[in-house]
């Protein structure tokens, strides 16, 4: 990561604290269960991005003896955690925001708004700190996304206690906490998966039958069988697999063959290929053979 960009990274980590404090603050004082929430919100995402920066500082490590593969799923471990983390801390939310509709506590809606408009206003500059960066870097996108679930959460806490502050709409409070929580829920949800299928090596979403086709539009393959499509990291997608071609090609040939593959399948974005070249053995078996030791 570029030195320029790392500055802003703490900044961002530095400034979002600073947001979680206040709101905690203004949550306690003002009695605002969404003000609350929107800084459980906020510490969660300055963990995920703590998380993010040091897995990244990670993930650059070079290969060794115990990690051949390198040190990338760093920042997949570190996805997975932090989107758990978020559904905990949902679910936490919702119950805290069920018990006031029956047992409602009072409001401060001026201390409630101006917390809230600060959180907003920092949220926006994290934003901008991050977003010409974002645009090349898939690890600041994530950081940026953070940013921008924050700033919409943040808006509807201030909503909330305009509503509150004029119309004493205290059941808006948990109501507005149970909706953000939602929102949380369904993005950590959908980190989770993601995450967990890069962990369990998961296809991701490539069609193995045009895998197929384009290898076989290579005149020496006959077939194609055992195989491996997963995606090992943000930036590595691997592809190992079994294939018959001709008992007279020489190895100068074969390595041709596999320039062509690593070519034609770059389109599908696979970007790393490992290929055992075979006569007979397998030339009936499919792609994928079910209970069967590789």
């Amino acid at each position: 990561m570029q030195d320029r960009t790392s500055v802003k990274f703490i900044w961002v980590m530095i400034l979002n604290f600073i947001i979680t404090i206040a709101e905690f603050l203004g949550g306690i004082f003002s009695g605002s269960l969404a003000l609350l929430s929107d800084a459980l919100h906020n510490l969660g995402d300055t963990g995920a991005i703590v998380l993010s920066f040091f897995a990244h500082l990670i993930s650059k490590k070079n290969k060794d003896q115990i990690k051949t593969f390198g040190y990338e799923r760093a920042e997949t471990l570190a996805a997975f955690t932090n989107g758990v983390a978020l559904v905990i801390i949902s679910f936490f939310l919702i119950i805290e925001a069920i018990g006031r509709f029956f047992k409602p506590e009072p409001i401060k809606g001026n201390i409630m708004l101006v917390v809230a408009i600060i959180g907003l206003i920092a949220n926006i500059i994290s934003m901008a700190a991050m977003h010409n960066d974002s645009k090349d870097n898939l690890n600041v996108k994530s950081t940026f996304i953070h940013m921008l679930s924050d700033a919409l959460s943040s808006i509807v806490v201030v909503i909330g206690a305009i509503f509150i502050k004029i119309w004493h709409w205290e059941w808006l409070d948990p109501t507005l906490t149970i909706l953000v929580s939602i929102f949380i829920l369904y993005e950590a949800f959908k980190i989770i998966k993601n995450a967990a299928d890069v962990l369990m090596e998961s296809n991701p979403s490539i069609d193995l039958d045009q895998v197929k086709e384009i290898m076989l539009t290579v005149p020496e393959i006959t077939n194609v069988h055992h195989v491996h499509l997963w995606k090992y990291s943000d930036q590595l997608t691997m592809l190992d697999a079994h294939v018959n071609v001709q008992s007279n090609l020489e190895t100068a040939e074969l390595e041709t063959i596999y320039n062509k593959l690593e070519q034609k399948l770059s389109s599908l974005g696979i970007n790393h290929i490992t290929l055992q070249a075979e006569c007979t053995r397998g030339l009936k078996e499919d792609m994928i053979e079910n209970n069967k030791n590789d």
